[in-house]
């Protein structure tokens, strides 16, 4: 048997990628007037299409679904124009892109929602800041959903879905991690409900299972991914029974025949070992693809991989400042360091301005 390498091309459903890496989602705050992605975003992308997959930045289902200060959005003709210019240069370049659909629940700020109150499971406030008026911010208390909005927001999700395909995007990654709206409805610590979305196991996935539903009825399983974070306590949020709650939830994702898992193993952006959890679990309940994000090397990537942990390994902070960070990690050559000034932001200073290795060498 061939031994598995990140650098071998890799078929995941309905698209061929060229190596097994993978771009992790990274939001930038740089979206224009109406929540457009740039010009910019076009450039920033096309620059990194060598990667296997491109999964993009958050990008909002809806006006409501918004957390942060200049985050792009799905739902308008003007947005799928701009995402569109992306996904024409990255396939260009005969890169793959899949964006990623947020809905942030709690963890937004009125000045962000016109003066409205975010949304949640249960009118828990989260312990954390957004990025809101040019500076971080605590979030604003929130309401708790009714039972008949939450139609509506999984028809949000299947029309962004829709406009995906419009704007070329080659497949879906519904966010269903670091502590937004549907994970937010799968852990008890956000989640005291006590109607058919909320108390068991099987309750609480219920909106994340709902969702990702529609989306692969809308533009077919092979195209749809999810993301999911089981013991990661990024913005606030907390579980009592993970490997129970996500065993379940993945079980489900399996049966509804989407391409891949994202799963964040530890915690978002921090420690891999947070707290205990079994990934083998969800990987053998997974018959499809398994992506392993967070806090992976190049030594810890080939070793996932030949031991069969991992199908693809996602990095997302080393592709910031470095564009050309597969054929880095192909050659061996150095990775640049991030200006932290810049992740958040701005203009072209920290985002398209990085040069590959090859203009910083003189080779």
């Amino acid at each position: 048997m061939t031994e598995k390498t990140l650098f071998e091309p890799y078929s995941l459903d309905a698209i061929t990628l060229s190596s097994r890496i993978v771009m992790a989602p990274l939001t930038r705050n740089r979206a224009g007037a109406g929540l457009v992605p740039s010009d910019l975003a076009a450039e920033y992308y096309g620059q990194r299409a060598s990667a296997g997959l491109i999964i993009t930045e958050a990008t909002q289902v809806s006006r409501q679904a918004q957390g942060y200060q200049d985050t792009p959005g799905l739902y308008t003709p003007e947005q799928i124009a701009g995402w569109r210019k992306v996904t024409d240069v990255v396939h260009a370049k005969g890169g793959r892109i899949f964006v990623q659909l947020w809905h942030v629940g709690r963890v937004s700020h009125v000045d962000l929602l016109g003066g409205d109150a975010p949304v949640a499971p249960s009118a828990i406030r989260a312990g954390t800041k957004t990025f809101v008026n040019n500076g971080f911010a605590d979030v604003s208390e929130p309401r708790a959903l009714e039972l008949h909005e939450l139609p509506g927001i999984v028809h949000d999700f299947r029309k962004a879905a829709a406009n995906a395909i419009a704007a070329g995007f080659d497949g879906v990654e519904v966010h269903g991690a670091n502590g937004y709206l549907l994970e937010q409805f799968a852990k008890d610590g956000a989640n005291i409900r006590t109607d058919a979305y909320g108390g068991s196991v099987e309750n609480r996935a219920r909106l994340m299972l709902e969702v990702t539903a529609a989306v692969a009825q809308e533009i077919g399983p092979e195209r749809t991914g999810i993301r999911i974070s089981p013991v990661s306590p990024a913005n606030g949020i907390s579980c009592s029974d993970p490997q129970a709650q996500y065993d379940y939830i993945v079980d489900q994702l399996d049966a509804l025949g989407i391409a891949y898992i994202h799963v964040v193993e530890g915690a978002t952006g921090g420690p891999r070992d947070v707290a205990p959890f079994d990934y083998g679990s969800l990987r053998r309940r997974f018959t499809k693809t398994y992506i392993a994000n967070n806090g992976y090397s190049l030594d810890l990537a080939k070793s996932q991989l030949a031991d069969g942990k991992a199908d693809l390994v996602a990095f997302g902070r080393p592709f910031i400042a470095n564009p050309d960070l597969v054929e880095r990690l192909q050659s061996g050559a150095p990775l640049a360091e991030i200006d932290p000034a810049t992740i958040y932001g701005g203009g072209a200073a920290g985002y398209t301005d990085y040069p590959r290795f090859t203009e910083t060498s003189g080779s």
